[in-house]
């Protein structure tokens, strides 16, 4: 099941953000992802517009998305490979048809991921605060 984020979910979010981030961002020094914790805590509940995917009324993956960004998307690593994150796209594609996702090179599944959903490479930037290259992506 798809539904909005609540204040209950954000522990579970927050966990499952972390750990994607250390695993997915492997390249970016693990502090950083835990200076930016209780900012990003903020940000899920308050700023961007999150949807969770609950398994058995508890979360296993989440998506965020501000404008046309998705911003985050994580999936519990027991339970990736499952359909799940195709599914929190596509979710967000009924009411949001010009979606973006900037990924870093580095994260070689990422990019997979939203070829395989169709999102095609519109440019290569450096990300400024990590000089990372960075695919932006769209889907149309």
């Amino acid at each position: 099941m798809i539904r909005k984020i609540n204040e209950k979910d954000i522990n579970e979010v927050m966990t499952i953000w972390v750990k994607g981030n250390f695993k997915s961002n492997s390249f970016i020094e693990k502090d950083y992802w835990l200076l930016k914790f209780n900012d990003m805590k903020e940000k899920f509940l308050k700023k961007y517009t999150t949807y969770v995917y609950l398994e058995k009324g508890q979360v296993v993956a989440f998506i965020s998305i501000y404008k046309n960004n998705i911003l985050a998307i994580y999936v519990k690593e027991q339970k990736r490979r499952k359909n799940i994150g195709r599914q929190l796209v596509n979710y967000c594609r009924n009411f949001n048809k010009n979606l973006k996702v900037k990924i870093y090179e580095k994260n070689m599944a990422a990019i997979l991921f939203f070829l395989s959903l169709g999102f095609k490479n519109d440019k290569i930037q450096i990300d400024s605060e990590f000089q990372e290259k960075q695919y932006v992506m769209k889907w149309a």
